[in-house]
């Protein structure tokens, strides 16, 4: 059970973005790609999870003394430092052998991943603003990955959205962070010094515009058709949703997961449903 654990399935659906190039692209019906894709998802899922524990191991000191942290598997003592290492080796070697398989390209994307967020648990998540934007270039990535996979071009004005809100996300995990812990007293992430309340809200301020607008224009300029303009409502439902349950439900650190929002708020995830349903609708139908 702790080796399941320290894959932190529960995040797995960050790496559903990849499915977005085989919605955007017309090729939903193409079962093949759909197979390959879903192949990838799972190969992908499986190098975000190598991340995962190379991070709670550099983390497990820090991780220990934090509220809901310290029962990960490393630092509860469920799982030793050298077995997750061993676990941890024997799963990058497995899943990237299987993406030069599936796709040497795609294992391109998945190993730049790979060393990317490497970097960043050792080095880039302790530089401010940085930290946050090598979150999101993770996202892209992943989006970049799904696209390699069957071959096709995503538009750019998407790539822009994910990496828009992806910083949103990263921005109130950070906002989060400060309110569950005192920086001054505790020795969780030192970066969190280098924040304030204030100055992240500044950020997601101007984050949350940008995503709606770089959103709004995509479904303007859409090589597709011009009814993807019927989307706008969902999406900003579902960034002032986010927010309202982050400032409104009083749930501590309920920002630092935002897996858990997503997979707990039955109005966001009819949101999101309703979404891709919608955007189905409108590009293998009215288009």
């Amino acid at each position: 059970m702790g080796f399941l654990q320290i894959m932190r399935p529960k995040q797995w659906t960050k790496n559903l973005i990849i499915y977005a190039g085989l919605v955007f692209s017309n090729h939903l019906l193409d079962i093949n790609l759909i197979i390959i894709t879903t192949i990838g998802f799972f190969l992908f899922c499986l190098f975000s999870s190598c991340v995962y524990i190379i991070n709670d191991i550099l983390d497990r000191e820090k991780d220990a003394v934090h509220h809901k942290k310290k029962y990960r598997p490393i630092p509860s003592g469920k799982i030793t430092v050298s077995q997750a290492f061993v676990f941890g080796v024997i799963l990058f070697i497995f899943s990237f052998g299987c993406a030069l398989l599936l796709n040497p390209t795609f294992a391109l994307v998945g190993f730049i991943y790979f060393l990317l967020i490497t970097l960043y648990s050792f080095v880039l998540k302790h530089l401010v603003i940085i930290d946050v934007m090598t979150i999101a270039m993770g996202f892209i990535l992943r989006a970049v990955a799904g696209t390699v996979l069957i071959g096709v071009r995503i538009s750019p004005w998407l790539l822009s959205c994910t990496l828009l809100l992806s910083m949103f996300l990263a921005l109130n995990k950070r906002r989060s962070e400060l309110l569950a812990v005192d920086v001054d007293k505790v020795n969780t992430r030192k970066i969190l010094k280098e924040y304030s309340p204030e100055l992240v809200r500044d950020m997601i301020n101007i984050v949350t515009a940008s995503t709606v607008m770089a959103y709004a224009l995509y479904t303007f300029t859409s090589e597709h058709t011009t009814y993807m303009m019927v989307t706008i409502p969902f999406v900003i439902y579902g960034v002032f949703r986010y927010q309202y349950i982050l400032h409104k439900k009083g749930k501590k650190g309920l920002g630092e997961s935002p897996e858990l929002i997503l997979l707990k708020d039955l109005p966001l995830v009819l949101n999101i449903f309703l979404w891709v349903l919608t955007c189905i609708v409108i590009l293998y139908i009215f288009d």
